[in-house]
């Protein structure tokens, strides 16, 4: 609630603490020398942009990055191709999507990539592909999907209700913050900004597509469920990533002015 956000390659995603890291240890040498002192009226600059690469790089594993987006909207993508293409026969739309969804876990697996997101994709492909096939309705293809949404939404409004934003609980672990995070009022009040921007993703995907579903109209509503995933996404997490920026700015420009007395 995992785009605004850094495009992540194929390859295994950066450490953001190493490169944070990295940045702290450039930012601590001295500047006796006239050479050193134009170079420092240049650091600040570059260790901003740095650290803004460090932000962003945590900011996509906490919402879950480009791969997860592929791994979990490409299945649903041929599913629905097929179904259209094959004139709304549900079996070779089902192995279709099956099938995409092994590749993407054997390619994984060759890359020597983390499995996590895939693997949790490809279970609940099974589940829907599975649950469809057994009910023989379509529209069920796209129920598991239905009910995550109603899952994560509403754990994300009791977490917000309770002052501990599901945002910052993740956010706080890859950062190694843990829970200090509670501490700074602002900081909890900018990481329940930032759930509701993915309370609202997950309650306005069910608005749009749970009437769908019950009209059974599979057609539309492959297209919602592509339309409301990459996408919807992205936009997101461009604006979690815009709420979150100006606080971790403030934060990181009062501890280089600690530092500096």
């Amino acid at each position: 609630m995992q785009s605004h956000n850094p495009a992540a390659s194929d390859d295994e995603p950066h450490d953001a603490s190493a490169e944070a890291a990295s940045v702290g240890d450039a930012s601590s040498d001295d500047a006796p020398s006239d050479q050193d002192s134009a170079e420092a009226a240049v650091a600040p600059d570059a260790l901003a942009g740095n650290e803004l690469r460090a932000e962003g790089l945590i900011l996509e594993r906490a919402i879950g990055g480009w791969r997860g987006m592929v791994d979990s909207g490409l299945p649903t993508v041929v599913f629905i191709t097929v179904y259209i293409v094959a004139g709304r026969d549900l079996a070779p739309a089902l192995i279709a999507a099956v099938v995409t969804g092994s590749v993407l876990a054997i390619y994984r697996l060759i890359r020597r990539q983390r499995l996590q997101q895939v693997l949790t994709g490809f279970l609940g492909l099974a589940v829907a592909a599975g649950f469809s096939a057994w009910t023989g309705q379509a529209e069920n293809f796209f129920l598991p999907g239905l009910i995550t949404n109603v899952v994560y939404g509403s754990a994300f409004i009791v977490s917000i209700l309770v002052g501990w934003p599901l945002l910052g609980v993740a956010m706080g672990y890859l950062t190694g913050d843990g829970t200090r995070w509670r501490s700074d009022k602002q900081l909890v009040r900018t990481y329940a900004a930032a759930s509701w921007v993915w309370v609202g993703v997950f309650f306005g995907r069910l608005i749009v597509q749970v009437p769908l579903y019950l009209a059974a109209a599979v057609e539309v509503l492959g297209v919602a469920r592509i339309v409301m995933g990459w996408p919807l996404f992205l936009g997101a997490a461009y604006v979690t990533y815009r709420v979150l920026a100006p606080v971790y700015r403030e934060r990181r420009e009062s501890n280089e002015s600690a530092s500096d007395q």
